[in-house]
């Protein structure tokens, strides 16, 4: 992994070293077990510190909270996608791929997919630091997709589609696969 790179998947509180990484990996990663097991309401740093194997403060060193790590998850998540690569001259058909690509990264994970909702929605500090990233990373795919004339109002009406879209899915609206559908059918719309 490049340094580039590794700043890219970094926990969003400090700089990391192997070691600390590696660590951090295993949070992550014991935090989707976790999730999967008790749901984001049974789900505590002091569980995912211990299914990792890692104690609870050291857990606390690198998120301030259940909704900081599955922010960071998702993060990791959407960084760890390739962005659709398409040769078609349409930027609808880019543009849907792309929504539809980053609507798909947790819906096969139920427990996953509502936590992403609920954690994007707080106001831990690191969490808007992540939800910030987030937003900035999914508006930069957008502009791609559309090309280099886009216009920023399409641009802000197809933010606030996946964003409704995510908040849809989390509120039991329908699965992430029906919302990608419908994120589909609406950006249609927008882009007639």
């Amino acid at each position: 992994m490049s340094e580039s790179e590794s700043i890219i998947l970094e926990a969003t509180r400090r700089r990391l070293t192997g070691k600390q990484a590696d660590t951090v990996d295993k949070l992550t990663k014991s935090a989707v077990e976790v999730l999967a097991r008790e749901g984001f309401a049974g789900m505590t740093i002091r569980l995912v510190a211990a299914a990792a194997g890692v104690g609870t403060a050291t857990a606390y060193t690198y998120f301030s909270s259940k909704e900081h790590l599955v922010a960071e998850i998702f993060w990791r998540r959407l960084m760890a996608a390739p962005s659709p690569v398409s040769d078609d001259p349409d930027p609808t058909v880019r543009v849907v791929a792309e929504l539809r690509d980053i609507a798909m990264l947790v819906a096969d994970e139920q427990e996953l997919s509502g936590a992403v909702t609920s954690a994007l929605l707080g106001r831990d500090p690191d969490v808007e630091h992540l939800r910030i990233r987030i937003g900035a990373e999914i508006r930069k795919r957008i502009i791609t997709a559309l090309g280099p004339d886009a216009d920023p109002d399409v641009v802000e009406s197809l933010e606030l589609l996946y964003a409704g879209a995510l908040v849809r899915a989390g509120m039991g609206y329908g699965s992430y696969s029906e919302i990608a559908d419908r994120i589909e059918k609406s950006a249609l719309l927008i882009l007639r």
